[in-house]
């Protein structure tokens, strides 16, 4: 029984079904109202200065206050609404290989990582709110790769494709900026250890039983020779492992049914 396991059994209540649902919906809603009142994202950004003079709500809404998709329009919706779709996809993909509870403890973990790293490195706060969607978007990728995504609705790519298209983009604008490649590990720091390094045991795992399970079929494939061999009936110690074998009078073997008198 794994360390999770056990957690389960312990505070399993405290599963969120469907988080990454909910997660989207609650940034569809502010992405909503941001529409309508483009002046509360300063209200709802994250901000440590005045988190520690007690507006204290900006550690949540923080989360739902950025959008990579810019300025709400029609365009822009119409995408927002295609990427909570996908979300929703993602949630679903993440809870039926790890269950509730784990997909919970990684959304959990994932967004204790981001404040954690918005308090170190304030500067990077805003991207803070994306970091699950693209931890989770790794992850899915990871747990199945193969999956297929049509891009612009036409163009079919497996989405593993897209993962490590955009990873190394991703690690292109974080060495151009050093405040980025130490945000990193809080960003998809629970990725790393809920899907990365699972799949990387897993595979060396396969790799070590692979080999293995080559090296058995090469020493099958090699047939063992028999040292004694009867003239008479050709048995061997290899038919019997209890026959005695003996050398007559004619400098021939044979065994202790033939054996000449």
């Amino acid at each position: 029984m794994t360390f999770i396991d056990r957690l389960e059994r312990r505070v399993g209540a405290l599963a969120f079904p469907g988080i990454l649902r909910y997660y989207s919906l609650l940034h569809a809603l502010v992405f909503g109202l941001l529409w309508i009142r483009p002046e509360l994202a300063e209200v709802l950004q994250f901000d440590t200065g005045k988190i520690l003079q007690g507006e204290v709500w900006r550690v949540i809404t923080g989360f739902f206050a950025y959008s990579i998709f810019g300025k709400p329009s029609i365009i822009s919706l119409l995408f927002f609404f295609f990427a909570v779709q996908f979300c929703f996809m993602m949630s679903d993909g993440l809870e039926q290989a790890w269950g509730a509870f784990r997909t919970s403890l990684f959304c959990y973990s994932g967004m204790l990582l981001v404040l954690l790293g918005n308090f170190i490195f304030p500067s990077s706060a805003g991207m803070g709110g994306l970091a699950l969607y693209f931890s989770a978007f790794f992850a899915y990728a990871t747990l199945y790769p193969r999956t297929e995504l049509h891009l612009f609705l036409v163009i079919p790519v497996q989405i593993r494709i897209i993962a490590l298209v955009l990873g190394g983009l991703m690690v292109l604008q974080a060495l151009g900026n050093p405040v980025l490649l130490l945000y990193a590990p809080f960003a998809l720091g629970n990725f790393l250890l809920f899907a990365a390094w699972p799949a990387w045991r897993s595979y060396k795992q396969s790799d070590r039983t692979h080999f293995s399970e080559n090296i058995s079929r090469k020493h099958a494939e090699v047939p063992e020779t028999s040292f004694h061999r009867c003239e008479v009936c050709g048995r061997t110690e290899l038919t019997d492992r209890h026959l005695e074998f003996r050398i007559a009078a004619d400098g021939k073997e044979y065994c202790e049914d033939h054996l000449p008198q």
